[in-house]
This record gives structure tokens, C-alpha cells and sequence, in this order.
């Protein structure tokens, strides 16, 4: 299942979100979403799990990580118009 996650801190990197989710399950992969100009946070980001996704998203949406809310779902496609 692929999770959106916002609300990310900046202090937060790829690594410290792939950590946060796999107390839960099995993470696959784990990316915070950067500005291609700057290489800065855009403050949300995507972690894929193959297990355990479900259990991750109740645990961890409004919890708090580095003084930050974060807002966990399922994420949804794109729109495409």
C-alpha cells in the first residue's frame, strides 16, 4: 500500500520516515518529497509497506514528530485532467 504523509518536519529525512513506519511492518520503500530548485522539503512525502500499512496509518496520523502533526492516509492517485 502506498501512504501519503504531510505535515513532515524539516528536520526529517528519508531515512528517519522509513524508521517512523517500520515499527509497523515491512517498508519498502520510504521518500520525503524535496524542491528541485532548492533540494529542500516540500514538508510531505510517500511510504510504500507491504505489510502493516493499515496499523501504520491509525498509529501515526495526528501523532506528533519533531514538534510536528503528522497527517497519515492511504494515498490516492492523481487526478488526470
Amino acid at each position: 500500500m502506498n501512504i501519503y504523509v504531510g505535515n513532515i518536519s524539516w528536520g526529517l529525512n528519508d531515512q528517519d520516515l522509513e524508521k517512523l513506519f517500520a515499527e509497523y511492518g515491512t517498508v519498502t520503500s520510504a521518500k520525503i518529497i524535496t524542491d528541485r530548485m532548492t533540494n529542500r522539503s516540500r514538508g510531505f512525502g510517500f511510504v510504500e509497506m507491504s505489510d502493516g500499512a493499515l496499523e501504520a496509518i491509525e498509529a501515526l496520523n495526528g501523532s506528533e514528530v519533531d514538534g510536528r502533526e503528522l497527517v497519515v492516509n492511504e494515498s490516492k492517485p492523481r487526478d488526470k485532467s
